[in-house]
């Protein structure tokens, strides 16, 4: 830190970035540069002064700091990064002034205080090394209870050299759609306040700059790590700035209160395009946020019998269902909803987490023995934050339910308050029962309605209630799923161990999904399931090929009832389920990289080993490309000095209208990667909806 001439600097410095704050006096501190290293010695100070802005006409007589937060009380002309009121109602407008700074090799926490509004501020970053990622965090203090309608995060600049931003919407099972939006002056504004992460707006946005792509270029991106309803400001001001902010959704803290923080906002710049970005993501959240129970054990091949019998529970099928998809290679089957109450549709016993005795007069352990004699672990479903208004728990305790008695329900379901302590208490002892009783390794959660109002408190006892879980069951796997992917976020999953992406299992739909939740997921957290030959949410009939492909993209699972496939469907499940176990070891900790290719109608991504010794791509074409023959699908992320013997995989899925003789289809060839990633791979001809398995293994 320099204090010449009444300036303030810091840096935090890997070897691929810089990120320099920097403050004049007691000031709030702002960022002034983050982008690729600077060189060593660099004079911080000059930075400060060459990133001094001029005054001209209409304008104050100096331009007000686009800090770390923002304060009204400035003159700052955009949002600020703070909107408090006090026991009263009166607005509080505080300026800060500076406390303190703990400074870490990779850490910085900067420490203010507003004496006169008896209010503290603190504002952390972190820099990991290894992925790149910076973790910033604010928090705030008060002397006096207030009222926080607006707490953002740390303030990030927006980059100048930038034409647009890249952000998402969706709905269930149309998950992670991204919409891009040209910078203009104003602000892009989402604010969810569903109370969950959200089908609606995932919690992420991209910034790429002028010519960047998935494969080149700069590139900056930001993802909020918070289960509940969350607010994204991006704003261009008058006088041309940019500021990005994220926190909470607005007036979700419904409490007054004396102490308020952020979500962690994790935050990520690129050289190396948007892969550069969705790698990082994809390694932070593997080796940085994730906490599986087994860190060693693989992934196992997952069956869920949802879409084989939904709430028709009968253990003579179940058990005969269970036999086939062990014969197909499952490794874990899941019981779906339907086994406890008078669970016969989803209009009851959501809250009576006990076993029906008419579907299993013997309980569970008959149906678990059988699955763990067929070699395979067993999972149950919960739905622990919804009850049925039909349920002996709501005839019992009414009063534990959220929102007024006469909300409008969803899926004939209402939800509970799980921020009271007795109802804390009630799910534990339930769900602590079924996992004492019963050899359970593996729990999918869901949660199938939003919020009837916003509450961050529920987000927050949902934390706790999984922490108090983890603790007593170390040993069991939980996955996040919510009406598919309607909480998938980095605080949820450093809680779980999966996320079910969506509802969807039609393969089509799954390749767009996966393709865009790459850029923050990697494969080891996205389940994904083979579905039905007719796929029960879109009605489209699909071949094997393609679903068992596309599940083998990501977490493999089955989700279909195995009596409806022939013999050769059977035998391209096992086979592709066989090839995902081989390779499991190395593709469990793979960069997941988007290729750009030149025919929209190709959906396509290349999964690179850790030590970049092998790959494999998948080609998925989703519709009739425009011309007649493919075009060269271009790779990257290789070593373009570096020689890769490369083989189409499923080449005998080729068509008989594919009558030339492209090399791939009969046989290896050693390419070199420079090759590759300027021409590209010479493919087949094949029909639309279907896709293309390469591999390539260094030489």
């Amino acid at each position: 830190m320099s204090r010449i001439t009444g300036i303030r600097c810091w840096a935090l410095q890997d070897q691929r970035q810089s990120l320099i704050l920097a403050a004049q006096g007691t000031d709030l501190a702002e960022i002034i540069y983050w982008g690729p290293r600077l060189p060593d010695g660099t004079d911080l100070e000059m930075l400060v002064a060459a990133a001094r802005m001029d005054v001209t006409g209409g304008m104050l007589d100096a331009v007000p700091p686009l800090s770390i937060c923002p304060e009204a009380r400035r003159t700052f002309p955009g949002q600020p990064g703070l909107s408090l009121t006090d026991s009263t109602g009166k607005a509080l407008l505080p300026r800060f002034a500076f406390d303190r700074a703990e400074e870490g090799d990779l850490s910085l926490i900067l420490h203010y205080h507003d004496a006169d509004n008896g209010l503290h501020y603190q504002a952390g970053f972190a820099l990991t090394p290894t992925t790149g990622m910076i973790r910033a965090q604010a928090s705030l203090a008060s002397e006096q209870p207030i009222s926080v309608n607006w707490l953002s995060a740390p303030v990030f600049p927006g980059p100048q050299n930038s034409h647009e931003m890249i952000d998402f919407h969706g709905r269930w099972i149309g998950e992670f759609q991204t919409s891009r939006t040209p910078w203009s002056a104003g602000a892009r504004l989402r604010d969810n306040p569903t109370g969950r992460t959200g089908h609606e707006y995932f919690p992420g946005l991209i910034v790429p700059c002028t010519g960047a792509t998935n494969s080149q270029g700069s590139a900056y991106a930001f993802h909020y790590g918070w289960s509940g309803g969350h607010k994204m400001l991006a704003e261009e001001l008058p006088d041309g700035r940019r500021q990005i902010q994220w926190g909470h959704a607005t007036g979700s803290r419904r409490t007054p209160g004396i102490k308020f923080e952020t979500a962690p906002l994790y935050a990520v710049f690129s050289d190396q395009g948007i892969n550069g970005c969705a790698v990082a993501f994809q390694r932070h959240m593997r080796d940085e946020i994730l906490q599986p129970p087994a860190p060693a054990r693989p992934r196992p091949v997952h069956y869920n019998c949802w879409e084989a019998v939904y709430f028709d529970h009968d253990h003579a099928t179940l058990c005969d269902i269970a036999s086939r998809a062990a014969a197909l290679g499952a490794e874990r089957f899941v019981l779906d909803d339907g086994w406890f109450g008078k669970r016969d549709d989803d209009t009851s016993s959501l809250g009576d987490w006990t076993i029906d005795a008419r579907k299993y007069p013997d309980g569970l352990m008959p149906l678990i023995d059988h699955v763990h004699a067929e070699g395979m672990t067993f999972g149950i479903w919960f739905e622990p934050e919804m009850i049925n208004p039909d349920s002996d728990l709501f005839q019992t305790h009414p009063d534990w339910v959220m929102g007024d008695p006469d909300q409008v329900l969803g899926r004939q379901q209402m939800v509970l308050n799980i921020a009271l302590p007795e109802v804390q208490a009630y799910l534990y002892e339930r769900i602590s029962a079924g996992l004492s009783d019963h050899p359970i390794d593996y729990v999918k959660w869901d949660h199938n309605r939003v919020l009837p109002e916003p509450d961050s408190a529920q987000a927050e006892a949902i934390y706790a209630l999984f922490d108090r879980l983890r603790a007593g069951f170390p040993s069991v796997e939980f996955e996040s799923c919510s009406s598919g992917g309607g909480r998938i976020d980095f605080g949820i999953l450093s809680r779980t161990h999966r996320v079910w992406l969506s509802d969807s299992n039609d393969p089509l739909e799954r390749l767009r999904i996966q393709h865009e939740a790459a850029l923050f997921l990697p494969m080891v957290v996205t389940g994904s399931h083979v579905g039905p030959r007719q796929c029960h949410t879109s009605g489209r009939i699909t071949d094997i090929r393609l679903r068992a492909w596309v599940a083998a993209q990501r977490h493999m699972g089955f989700e279909m009832d195995p009596r409806e496939l022939t013999v050769d469907e059977a035998k391209v499940l096992r086979d592709v389920t066989n090839w995902w176990k081989d390779n499991r070891h190395w593709t469990e900790r793979a960069d997941i990289l988007r290729l750009d290719s030149d025919d929209p109608t190709v959906i396509a991504e290349l999964q690179r080993a850790e030590d970049g010794s092998r790959f494999v791509a998948f080609a998925g074409l989703s519709e009739t490309s425009a011309q007649i023959l493919p075009r060269p699908l271009r790779l990257t992320g290789l070593d373009a000095d570096a020689t890769y013997d490369i083989r189409l995989l499923n080449r005998d899925d080729a068509p008989g209208l594919s009558r030339g003789s492209p090399l791939l289809k009969t046989e290896t060839a050693p390419l070199s990667g420079q090759y590759m990633m300027h021409q590209g791979i010479t493919l087949p001809w094949t029909f639309p909806q279907s896709i293309w398995v390469i591999e390539g293994t260094r030489l």
